[in-house]
């Protein structure tokens, strides 16, 4: 009996390493299959950017995003990152603005990737400061912000040139004064809500010193 036992333990020994065997088997051939399987595609669609901007966005921002009105962002050249998470924070009410959020409601997140890497592709022109008068200031709180009321330097998070840091910091060289000026009154009036690192910069600035910076940052390049 110990022998026929035996011999049975053994047989069923034998079969289960088979299984475990043709199992391991399967598994290493399923693989290369399972790899093989191609990645899906999130490079956006330009086409579909521009189709977006020249039916939604041309009337504010003219058709490539360059030096419309004043009042309004320059947006060609912007990084991608940035546009399209500004559009995701008007459609959501974080960032407050009646006629952007209309704008936004309809559009998807492709959409809005589409249409921000649309504007990033076109190359941003240069600008002008208005004001002499207070180009010296702007420059100073720009490069070296403003010591006594622990105002830090825009350089520090914009770059020396205003070209930004993709997916953290806007490009802001040349973009327009007037929007630059009436963007850090919002952040200091706590009507723009969506950053709150530029909310505490702006409650330290006054007029004259928003002014200056804005007007600065119109010419930079």
């Amino acid at each position: 009996m110990k022998t026929f036992a035996a011999h049975v333990s053994h047989r069923a020994s034998h079969l289960v390493a088979r299984l475990v065997a043709g199992t391991a088997l399967a598994t290493t051939l399923a693989l290369p299959a399972l790899a093989a399987e191609p990645a899906k595609s999130t490079k956006p669609d330009l086409a579909r950017g521009q189709e977006i901007a020249a039916g939604v966005c041309v009337a504010c921002h003219t058709f490539d995003g360059s030096r419309g009105a004043p009042a309004n962002p320059i947006l060609q050249g912007q990084h991608p990152e940035y546009l399209a998470k500004q559009l995701a924070e008007f459609k959501a009410g974080k960032r407050v603005n009646a006629i952007m959020q209309g704008m936004a409601a309809p559009l998807s997140e492709a959409d809005m990737k589409n249409v921000a890497a649309f504007y990033a592709t076109k190359e941003a022109k240069t600008g002008f400061s208005k004001n002499k008068a207070t180009i010296a200031l702007g420059e100073k709180i720009y490069r070296a912000g403003i010591a006594d009321k622990q105002v830090p330097a825009c350089a520090g998070c914009h770059g020396p040139a205003g070209a930004g840091i993709p997916a953290q910091y806007p490009r802001l060289a040349s973009q327009h004064t007037d929007y630059i000026d009436a963007q850090m009154k919002l952040f200091r009036d706590n009507k723009r809500a969506n950053s709150a690192q530029m909310q505490a910069v702006a409650a330290r600035m006054n007029d004259a010193e928003i002014a200056a910076v804005a007007d600065y940052i119109g010419g930079l390049r």
